[in-house]
């Protein structure tokens, strides 16, 4: 039974009238007319029309009101959420100038803060993938040709088990721009880096090699954004029984050959830090290198490239030998670094890799503040300078005696003893809160209170577009820039999304425990921007099944997407946002994986009669807005207006019913419906099943008058020892 709207006074215009009336010969009895002609009569009926409509306000329950009661729940707004982005550097300073966690890095009037220090030196990256190629031709690429046959040669006879293998370089965009390179179609799976220097002379270039002894240096990592299949999602962090990033390991070319197999030498590198999660997402890899670099004092060098006159020039290239670039890169080359997976998995498409890089967030440090004094009683308020507050950035400190003591913050009292130094803070109003002395001791007359510390800022203007950030303030560091655009940022939460969210906040309590709560969890990640979530529950993406016990995944879609308007994809990082927004908030046995959609590809070949008086290029736009809007994945299209449900099939007169709604179809001449089988590579005409977490990709739709056209085309698949790499040359115009 619905819970019926309270009503406080059900009186109508006629009942107040009529009660009026009956009144007037207790109070007036010589009034005697009570016809509608008497002017007291027209008055009682104006008085009785008011009356009704301050009832009917009276009934409704206030804006005011609602706010009142979301203030009792304690449920605040939610706060901003803050922008973050990589960036890049680089120094004049031989000896590398240190840039401090807590920079302040700056995009016009917006300020980010620097996550971790970074000692930027004049060097640069130029990263490099041996990409599988073609045997080359004699007589379509004779120079090709000749360059790899010097290249075997030069090497010698291969044992019987190897054969040659040959490659092209690709170079990962310097400035994130362009395609990104696939690393997983490289000939020995690894990633090669030339540390360059930015120095012109040879004498600066040497020192700049030595100056580089002990250096942490600090490599950025941005996979390509992109996630086209499941295949690729791995489980959120807190649901691994144990760590199962892939280990990578990096090694730095020493320049020198080893006699016995003639092939060069390498040293394994120190990983000082990895936010990347072994190259699987955006991050910083801190690499630490030995001490001495150059040949100094009969000193051995550890460090250098192979590029002495003693190494056969046709050997460049070649088996263990780094890749070959054009003679200018080549001369500034200080070392080579390359890494490689242990697990020998490849690395995948990456988009962008530079040196002297960290993270930053568009977040604000706020000086210490004085809040008040206590005054002993229960839940004290104190209000802070800033707002909005960003999470766990906060140290509150009260005065005890003749020292201050840090009190903890927690999301609430209810675990709270009297002797407890704790807090809530509202991040959104920027107001701290005490306990009432039972639940959480509250500070007592003339404690001054002071916050610390704390951050503040966020918001979606944070989001700033690729090379915006391009200074740090206090430090004579240059060519400072973000290669892609800043993510994450999200506004405030307003009030009437909140008075939408509260009901279901309080039925869930901010737990994921059913198929709804991660939905609609999903959808309220702070600077997602997500324009649908659907649960799968037990479905395990390696296996693609529907039978793994404890396993939940989450199926995202973005609200948009320019570059796949009718496939939509979500990146990785708002694939890692919801999985860690998710991830606090399930159960502790629940094993979390957030994915993106899969598409079944789906062709439809239309043919319309067109009413007379109708014209026929206008139905048949419609025809084809109708049904590209009928297949779409987003809401407000789809069959129910919720976008197409996972694992619907894709039934041709389904879509006759959809087509014929169009104003203009007499009646439609015929509707072909085909969808592309990945396993086969060959498209299948009639009904489109799809599996339980697939939605269908409209790839290709014809509407014409009369007799539908065929529609779809056969998609050819592509051609499917140790190898030893051999270089080629690739001509470009």
């Amino acid at each position: 039974m619905p819970i019926p709207n309270p009503i406080l006074d059900d009186r109508s215009y006629q009942q107040l009238r009529d009660e009026l009336v009956r009144r007037i010969p207790v109070y007036t009895p010589e009034w005697t007319d009570h016809n509608a002609s008497d002017p007291g009569i027209t008055l009682i009926e104006l008085f009785s029309f008011l009356g009704e409509n301050l009832l009917f306000r009276f009934n409704q329950i206030p804006e005011a009101t609602k706010l009142a009661f979301l203030r009792l729940l304690q449920v605040p707004l939610r706060p901003a959420v803050a922008a973050r982005a990589l960036i890049t550097m680089s120094a004049d300073v031989p000896q590398g100038l240190l840039v401090p966690q807590g920079a302040a890095a700056k995009a016009g009037n917006l300020q980010f803060e620097t996550v971790t220090e970074v000692k930027a030196y004049p060097v640069k990256l130029t990263a490099v993938g041996r990409i599988s190629s073609p045997t080359p031709d004699k007589v379509q690429d004779p120079e090709g040709y000749d360059f790899a046959v010097r290249a075997l040669d030069a090497i010698g006879p291969l044992p019987v088990d190897q054969k040659p293998v040959y490659y092209h370089n690709e170079i990962v965009p310097p400035d994130g721009g362009g395609l990104p390179v696939d690393f997983s179609a490289t000939v020995d799976g690894m990633l090669w880096m030339a540390v360059l220097s930015t120095k012109d002379k040879d004498v600066e270039i040497q020192k700049n090699k030595k100056d580089l002894g002990k250096a942490v240096l600090n490599i950025g990592f941005i996979p390509d954004l992109i996630v086209p299949s499941i295949d690729e999602v791995i489980v959120c962090p807190g649901a691994r029984v144990a760590p199962n990033d892939p280990a990578v390991e990096w090694q730095a070319s020493t320049g020198k050959i080893d006699k016995n197999t003639g092939q060069p030498t390498y040293l394994k590198l120190t990983v000082v830090g990895d936010t990347t999660r072994g190259l699987n997402q955006e991050g910083i890899v801190r690499l630490r290198l030995p001490n001495a670099l150059v040949e100094q004092d009969g000193v051995t060098p550890i460090l250098g490239n192979f590029n002495s006159p003693d190494i056969d020039i046709d050997k460049r290239g070649t088996g263990q030998f780094p890749p070959l670039l054009d003679d200018e890169t080549e001369n500034k080359i200080l070392f080579w670094i390359r890494a490689f997976r242990l697990n020998k998995s490849r690395i995948g498409k990456m988009q962008f890799i530079g040196i002297n890089a960290t993270e930053v967030v568009q977040t604000t440090r706020a000086v210490a503040e004085f809040l008040g004094v206590g005054n002993a009683q229960a839940n004290q308020r104190f209000k802070l300078v800033h707002r909005p507050v960003l999470e766990e950035s906060l140290v509150i400190e009260v005065e005890e005696g003749n020292r201050f003591v840090p009190w903890k913050t927690v999301d609430g009292f209810f675990a709270s003893t009297p002797d407890d130094r704790h807090f809530i803070v509202d991040l959104e109003a920027g107001e701290v809160r005490f306990g009432n002395g039972i639940q959480g001791y509250c500070p007592q007359i003339g404690q001054r209170i002071r916050a610390l510390e704390y951050r503040y800022g966020g918001g979606s203007a944070g989001n700033v577009p690729s090379k915006a950030i391009n200074k740090i303030s206090d430090f004579a560091v240059k060519d400072v820039q973000n290669p892609l655009r800043a993510y994450g940022g999200g506004d405030s939460e307003t009030i009437d999304a909140a008075l939408v969210r509260i009901p279901g906040e309080l039925r869930r309590h901010d737990r994921t425990v059913t198929s709804g709560d991660f939905q609609e969890l999903a959808l309220a990640t702070p600077g997602a921007n997500i324009g649908r979530a659907e649960c799968l529950p037990r479905f395990y993406p390696p296996t693609r099944t529907t039978e793994r016990a404890g396993v939940v995944s989450v199926v995202v879609w973005p609200k948009d997407d320019p570059s796949h308007p009718n496939a939509p994809l979500p990146d990785r990082n708002l694939l890692r946002d919801v999985c860690a927004y998710l991830d606090q908030r399930r159960l502790v046995t629940t094993e979390l994986y957030v994915i993106p959609p899969t598409y079944h590809k789906v062709a439809v070949s239309v043919g319309v009669h067109v009413k007379p008086g109708f014209g026929v290029e206008a139905v048949r736009q419609w025809v084809e807005l109708v049904l590209r809007q009928y297949l779409a994945p987003l809401p407000p299209y789809g069959p129910t207006g919720q976008g197409w449900p996972l694992g619907r099939r894709v039934h041709g007169p389904e879509l006759e019913a959809a087509a014929l709604q169009v104003e203009g179809v007499e009646f439609l001449e015929g509707l072909e419906v085909i969808g592309f089988n990945e396993q086969t590579q060959v498209w299948t005409q009639g009904t489109v099943l799809l599996a339980i977490y697939e939605v269908p990709e409209l790839t290709e739709i014809t509407v014409v008058e009369g007799t539908p056209l065929p529609a779809g085309q056969t998609i050819v698949p592509p051609p499917g020892k140790t190898p030893v790499p051999i270089p080629t040359i690739r001509q470009e115009c």
